[in-house]
């Protein structure tokens, strides 16, 4: 369900900052270091997966001084649900072949990981020759799905519902200038 303008105003205003905008500033410039060292003489491919994904895609992109291509992805399991299913939907595959590249998915949360896990496995059987993964920000608990890793890692956060920096709190506050956790969850 989608939240009000003002339901959102308000969730933004008795929110707990987990981290703020400079801690993120950091923890991308971070990421931007060890993503060059790794891939830096690669000619990748940035796969943006959507719609998270954009606001910490773009800031990392910035940061990113070395030839690479970018394109984007949009898969769910969710369809409007707050509670994800089983089967993965396509709403666009990437356009640029995947076949022999080496592959950046960048996303905005790695929590229990199901539908990273079916993009990084997507990729992989695209013939990608290696596939790698970027998140902003990973939520710490138990219940991961073993074939979602990220490489790159920004930062952590507990086991919240947690908003900011392309993270929604129904489909408000993606553009919330830091790491928020809504109060009491």
């Amino acid at each position: 369900m989608t939240a009000t303008p003002q339901e959102a105003a308000s969730v933004l205003a008795e929110a707990d900052c987990l981290h703020d905008e400079s801690a993120v500033q950091a923890a991308l410039d971070r990421m931007a270091a060890d993503i060059t060292a790794r891939l830096g003489d690669s000619n990748p491919l940035v796969l943006c997966v959507l719609t998270g994904g954009v606001v910490a895609a773009g800031h990392l992109l910035t940061r990113l001084h070395f030839p690479l291509q970018l394109d984007y992805l949009h898969a769910t399991r969710y369809r409007g649900a707050t509670r994800g299913g089983d089967e993965l939907h396509w709403l666009a595959h990437p356009r640029v072949a995947l076949a022999g590249r080496s592959v950046l998915v960048v996303d905005d949360i790695l929590d229990e990981g199901h539908t990273l896990a079916g993009i990084l496995e997507h990729c992989r059987e695209q013939g990608a020759r290696e596939v790698l993964c970027a998140v902003l920000v990973e939520k710490l608990h138990d219940r991961r799905n073993p074939h979602a890793t990220a490489e790159f890692i920004g930062l952590t956060v507990p086991d919240r519902y947690v908003f900011g920096y392309g993270m929604d709190y129904r489909e408000y506050l993606r553009n919330a200038p830091g790491i928020y956790a809504v109060k009491g969850l």
